[in-house]
């Protein structure tokens, strides 16, 4: 990890969303130099779901050597901001640092996203960012080392980070766009600069969508905090960069990022909004191996997926020529399969692999799993054979069916029989396939990153 050196001793950091995750970790880093951090966040009263409060962060800043100020923070509240901003002035002289960190998220597509949650996520991030940032910059532009810095992706129009989760992408843009405008109006006298990270970032809040056990796929949110404080170090001609934590922190010379990671060599999450990850991260890890239930068949191209580059065909199916460069006679005239075929066995339909997936399911199943899950899922499979299943983990001892589960599904999950088969045998991580549009999600994501948790636990059966 990286060294602190002492050069924030002094130092006024304003955090917005620092009473846990990765803005308590970039406060506490920064602590450890003897830096004063103002808590800006909402939480006062300890969350059953998510620890910490901006008194208990305060006492671990304390006890990391650093001084504290909590303050009551909603970013949607400009008063909020601005007496946030007066008091840490009046108590610590100015304010050098800011880190705009605090962040709504909602991964509806457009008919699921209710106004009143778009106008959270719009008031939270961009407007936030936007206020947040205002309310600081006439005492950061009289700081010798003026940092603002906010936690939003790199600008990536493509259309693939929009299409699942537009209002998300919007309000997350807006942060970005902050950074844009800001590093060229403030030139010379506050770096403006924007951070995010390569991979999924492990924090209660993921624990609350994820359930116990996602960690596996995530780094600690100490990468994070390595990766600002290293641009704190800075001066302010650096500015205006979108900046990965991984890449800058190679920059300091750290090659071994195992120690980041919950579980050293476990596959990593991916972030969003960078266009490496999908297609990169979906070929290392998808199995090469075929599932066996369908490892005969041949892909069927979903009309969904036309507009997209089309997946090779597995290595075993690549020495076969395709129909269409068979040297066989007209359609109308073969009355016999060509006699090199006749000794294969038919391929076995898709519907098959499907039931046979659903059967290993249900024999999965317990009453634990259905207290764990508490959900009814529904699956709309396109292709040859697909059709309407459910898997209802909210009924005693759980069931599983072809057709639409006798009670509302919480999450609807649509895509080709190929991935569902290759998805609950461990060959398609579902998260991959979200991201790359081959799986399309209506309804409840935590209960659907919930289901991915049960997927890991039968891959050893299927």
């Amino acid at each position: 990890m990286l060294p602190n050196t002492g050069k924030l001793a002094g130092c006024t950091v304003f955090i917005t969303g620092a009473s846990r995750g990765i803005g308590k970790a970039i406060a506490l880093k920064a602590a450890k130099d003897g830096a004063n951090i103002v808590i800006a966040a909402k939480t006062t009263q300890t969350h059953p779901k998510l620890p910490g409060t901006i008194y208990t962060a305060a006492e671990e800043i304390e006890a990391a050597g650093g001084k504290a100020l909590p303050c009551v923070v909603d970013v949607r509240d400009e008063q909020q901001i601005n007496s946030a901003v007066e008091k840490a002035v009046e108590k610590f002289g100015g304010i050098d640092i800011l880190v705009n960190n605090a962040s709504a998220i909602s991964l509806t597509n457009t008919l699921d996203t209710p106004t009143k949650r778009v106008d959270l996520m719009m008031s939270v991030n961009t407007r936030g960012t936007y206020l947040t940032s205002k309310a600081c910059i006439p005492f950061l532009r009289k700081s010798k080392v003026a940092h603002i810095l906010n936690l939003s992706p790199p600008l990536n129009l493509n259309p693939l980070w929009f299409k699942q989760h537009c209002a998300y992408t919007i309000a997350k843009y807006g942060m970005s766009m902050c950074v844009l405008g800001m590093a060229e109006e403030f030139r010379g006298e506050i770096a403006v600069n924007a951070l995010w990270p390569k991979t999924a970032i492990h924090t209660a809040a993921m624990d609350m969508l994820g359930g116990s056990g996602i960690e596996s796929q995530c780094r600690k949110v100490d990468i994070i905090a390595d990766a600002a404080y290293s641009i704190f170090k800075r001066p302010k001609s650096f500015t205006g960069n979108f900046i990965l934590d991984e890449t800058i922190l190679k920059e300091e010379g750290i090659s071994n990022f195992d120690v980041y990671a919950f579980a050293p060599g476990h596959p990593l999450i991916p972030d969003f909004f960078l266009d490496e990850h999908p297609d990169e991260t979906m070929k290392k890890t998808e199995s090469h191996d075929p599932v066996p239930q369908v490892k005969e068949e041949k892909p069927q191209p979903q009309p969904q997926l036309q507009t997209q580059q089309q997946p090779q065909p597995p290595p075993q199916m690549q020495t076969q020529p395709p129909p269409q460069m068979q040297t066989q006679p007209p359609p109308q005239m073969q009355t016999q399969p060509p006699p090199q075929m006749q000794t294969q066995a038919p391929p076995k339909p898709h519907f098959g692999a499907v039931e046979e997936t659903f059967r290993i399911v249900k024999e999965s199943l317990s009453d634990e799993v259905v207290r764990a899950t508490q959900a009814v899922y529904q699956f709309e499979l396109s292709g040859e054979d697909g059709g309407t299943w459910f898997l209802d983990l909210k009924s005693k001892g759980g069931k599983v069916g072809h057709g639409e589960p006798s009670s509302r599904a919480d999450v609807v999950m649509s895509m080709t029989t190929d991935n569902f088969v290759k998805m609950f045998s461990g060959k398609l991580k579902p998260t991959m396939a979200f991201m790359s549009g081959k799986l399309k999600i209506k309804g409840n994501i935590a209960l659907a990153i919930k289901l991915e948790k049960l997927m890991t636990q039968m891959n050893a059966r299927l």
